[in-house]
């Protein structure tokens, strides 16, 4: 019923609208992600599927996260679960997962492993980092923070940020209110 695991989650369809709706062509999207005009019309036409990384070059490149991509993936459940995947057991490749399928208010992300600690992020809305298991640090707002399993960090949506894990197999959460979401203010007045 509610549970979709037989279902592949595909992302080109989502893809293909942001990218629509910016007004860019794939070459546009090629250039400022790296990857290859090809290998976008195959993600965008469902024949290939983006690791994660490429997931993230193609959201930046669209202006948005991987998360919201993932997001618009699936149509809308009002309820729905998330099974976790054997597929996904320890290992040395970090992983991330969507705890939240669908165009909804708020979306989940579990990060396993490794995480790019180079790569700044930024969500238009508030966030809460959860760390389930091992230890993180996060740079935000000039600040170290350094958390252990059981500790939370919240962001004000807008606040530029870097992480990285710190211990081996460590799990972080990421609670998001998604993009499409007016929960911030103008913050100019």
């Amino acid at each position: 019923m509610g549970d979709h695991k037989e279902q592949p989650l595909r992302v080109g369809a989502a893809v293909r609208r942001r990218r629509r709706s910016l007004d860019l062509t794939l070459a546009v999207v090629a250039e400022r992600s790296g990857l290859s005009v090809p290998f976008l019309s195959q993600i965008e036409n469902d024949r290939a599927r983006p690791s994660t990384g490429s997931l993230e070059k193609v959201a930046d490149a669209l202006r948005t996260t991987a998360v919201e991509l993932l997001a618009a993936a699936d149509p809308a459940c009002s309820v729905d679960v998330v099974r976790a995947d054997d597929s996904q057991a320890a290992g040395p490749e970090p992983r991330s997962r969507s705890l939240v399928r669908g165009h909804h208010q708020m979306h989940a992300t579990e990060f396993t492993g490794g995480h790019e600690a180079g790569r700044e992020i930024q969500y238009r809305n508030d966030q809460l980092m959860f760390v389930a298991d091992g230890a993180v640090e996060i740079e935000a707002e000039g600040r170290a923070y350094r958390l252990g399993r059981g500790d939370t960090l919240y962001l004000t949506g807008g606040v530029r940020h870097r992480w990285r894990a710190t211990v081996p197999d460590t799990r972080v959460v990421v609670v998001a209110v998604a993009e499409h979401i007016e929960a911030v203010r103008n913050r100019k007045r």
